[in-house]
């Protein structure tokens, strides 16, 4: 058995906030200037020359990406063979949350979160605090421990949207489903986008993995063909809606369509949509 320590993992995780912030992974910013060459209205072209600029000035200067620095959602891949020493009764959910934390209040950035859903004050008055982050754990093989961080902005996740279809829908129901939700997003949540569908599981399991969808690298497809093909096609129905950058036209509404799916009922197919904006922050780290 392998041990880490809890602090090890408290910093990985402060320090993937804080990039995850500050920096736009390298697949997104290369998706975005692919899209700004061949990008035919003048306007969007210049919108995304401008989000190519804001990345480039956010890196150097080590300022968030946008004010809007996100809610915190960590995927965990914990090995068989590692665990986490503390010291005392401390988890390695806590070791995550105490990286959020420190993350944050570290690199200044925006504390979103509310402790209180429908009551919009803490107890002791603060209007914000920044944890604990939304944490997905899964057990796999080995000695290593892999986080990863998404900062997730309320502008595209308010824009999320789950259905349960019927069994016998077909292909094209549920492209004109995707493509609906997305155009009704619009503006509101920032194009251009990254969009992730999940298909099938069951209620939650959808939701994750359209969320789980958005962390794969862009430009990779699904390795089956048949849901490759419908990746490609969503894509393409999405940028015929012409929304563009920012919502002021142009052919690119989304950089990338990303689809997972799992094993469903026979009496169910539930689909979920989760958009990210061009904002896509995420950071990995294997410790």
């Amino acid at each position: 058995m392998r041990y880490i320590e809890f602090e090890e993992v408290a910093k990985a995780v402060e320090s993937l906030c804080i990039a995850a912030a500050y920096e736009l992974p390298v697949d997104v910013l290369a998706a975005l200037k692919k899209a700004a060459q061949r990008e035919t209205n003048p306007a969007a072209a210049k919108v995304l020359s401008q989000l190519i600029e804001n990345a480039r000035i956010a890196k150097e200067e080590k300022i968030p990406l946008c004010q809007d620095t996100g809610l915190a959602v960590v995927f965990v891949e914990q090995g068989s063979q590692v665990a986490v020493e503390s010291g005392g009764s401390k988890t390695l959910m806590d070791a995550i949350n105490a990286g959020v934390a420190a993350g944050y209040e570290k690199g200044y950035l925006r504390k979103s979160v509310v402790a209180e859903p429908l009551r919009r004050t803490t107890d002791d008055g603060r209007q914000t605090s920044y944890a604990p982050a939304i944490i997905h754990y899964t057990a796999v093989s080995g000695d290593k421990l892999k986080i990863t961080v998404m900062a997730k902005g309320g502008g595209c996740e308010n824009k999320s949207c789950f259905k349960m279809f019927r069994p016998t829908a077909d292909r094209s129901e549920i492209i004109d489903w995707v493509v609906s939700v997305v155009k009704a997003a619009g503006a509101d949540a920032c194009p251009p986008f990254i969009v992730g569908v999940g298909i099938g599981g069951d209620f939650e399991l959808s939701c994750l993995l359209s969320k789980k969808a958005l962390l794969r690298d862009m430009g990779e497809e699904n390795n089956n063909k048949f849901y490759a093909d419908l990746e490609s096609d969503l894509l393409s129905a999405i940028n015929a809606l012409g929304l563009g950058p920012q919502g002021l036209g142009g052919d690119t509404t989304a950089l990338a369509v990303q689809v997972e799916t799992a094993p469903c009922h026979i009496a169910s197919l539930p689909v979920a949509v989760n958009i990210e904006c061009h904002s896509h922050r995420h950071k990995s780290a294997v410790i």
